[in-house]
């Protein structure tokens, strides 16, 4: 039994190194992938191109855009003298913001009268519009703070403060900058991961069928459990090398920091590829020529990625969703990647994903090798 596995398996390295297009999908494609999606997938907002409207002209109006300027995070592209260029800038993308101060700004303040700005931003990306008014609310309200403690020292003549603060002491676990790379980068091995599996194993059987040599291997002493390990053996093994291949890159290259163990990743990895290559062994038993493999993986791919909360979070989504969410192995593989990747945790706080993604991988090889006997019969 294990020397007709290991000549399968011998059979399907051949076949996959004499490909030139498959060394491309297996190496090529998964390190090009995370360099492109982990510089693009990132929800840091910064050097937001901002026009400023300043009816005032005031030294408190030029420290308040001074505010705006120092925090790094507002580039200013232009100094506009009426609305319609403002309304021309956001228009044309080449401003994301536009912040008004009307006149009569720092008379306001110096007569303890409210001081009014009005910022203008693109709705149009809602997640960044948010993270802008979030900014420019802190640093006016960090102005107009400063603003009050000064009027407070001057109004009690002593260089003690006149009233006590709140002192918020804040500290994120994990992520310490909050960087959101460190966030994405271990969904997009995930994501990588999943694409490669899926891809191998969906065109495996139905290629087979399509040069018409599944006659020949089927009557040759081999049994279909062998057929199955000798056909997902290969890929199992493949797609390892691609996760530490892209693990490394992620690491070295884009800084994320891993602080769990590495055989613990692997062994979640090699659990989620049984439920992949399961779900691509499935695929290509149903399938009649590659490109329909081809098709019902990416039916399968673009799915599992939405709802497995790689971009969005499970918690936001309807209830009926969340349930459905579930059934999907990346969503555990997800949570396990992230916490060894982030928070370093071991199997005694993720066993409950890896749990299940043991059971449902054992679940579709099963399926998949039921399919398989019926495709032969």
């Amino acid at each position: 039994m294990f020397e007709r596995i290991r000549q399968m398996v011998i059979k399907e390295f051949i076949q996959i190194f004499r490909d030139p297009r498959m060394r491309m999908v297996i190496f090529v494609m998964p390190i090009v992938q995370v360099l492109a999606l982990s510089y693009a997938v990132t929800t840091d907002v910064k050097h937001i191109t901002t026009a400023i409207h300043d009816l005032d002209h005031s030294r408190v109006s030029r420290e308040l855009i001074a505010r705006f300027v120092e925090s790094e995070y507002f580039d200013i592209v232009e100094y506009i003298d009426g609305e319609d260029r403002g309304r021309e800038l956001l228009d044309r993308g080449k401003a994301q913001a536009v912040i008004r101060l009307n006149k009569g700004f720092a008379q306001d303040l110096l007569a303890a009268r409210p001081a009014r700005v009005q910022i203008i931003v693109d709705g149009t990306d809602s997640n960044a519009a948010g993270i802008i008014l979030n900014y420019a609310s802190k640093i006016t309200g960090q102005f107009s703070q400063q603003i009050l403690i000064s009027r407070t020292h001057r109004l009690s003549g002593s260089a003690a403060p006149g009233f006590n603060q709140v002192d918020l002491q804040t500290r994120a676990w994990f992520n310490e900058n909050l960087e959101s790379r460190n966030f994405y980068v271990p969904g997009v091995i995930a994501f990588v991961i999943t694409l490669v599996s899926l891809l191998l194993t969906s065109m495996a059987v139905v290629r087979e069928r399509e040069i018409g040599t599944m006659e020949q291997i089927m009557v040759t002493p081999i049994t279909q459990t062998e057929f199955i390990l000798g056909k997902t053996v290969p890929f199992a093994l493949v797609c390892i090398v691609d996760v530490i291949l892209i693990t490394l890159l992620g690491v070295f290259w884009f800084k994320v920091p891993i602080r769990g163990s590495l055989w613990l990743l692997l062994a979640a990895t090699a659990l989620y590829l049984m439920t992949t290559l399961g779900v691509g062994l499935f695929i290509s038993t149903v399938s009649r020529t590659q490109q329909q493999a081809m098709m019902s993986t990416f039916f399968f791919f673009f799915p599992s990625m939405l709802l497995s909360g790689f971009v969005f979070p499970i918690a936001n989504m309807p209830v009926p969703v969340q349930w459905l969410t579930l059934l999907n192995p990346m969503r555990y593989f997800l949570v396990i990647i992230r916490s060894i990747f982030l928070k370093g945790v071991g199997w005694h706080i993720l066993w409950p994903q890896m749990a299940a993604l043991a059971v449902m991988g054992v679940t579709i090889l099963w399926l998949a090798s039921r399919r398989f006997q019926k495709t032969l019969a």
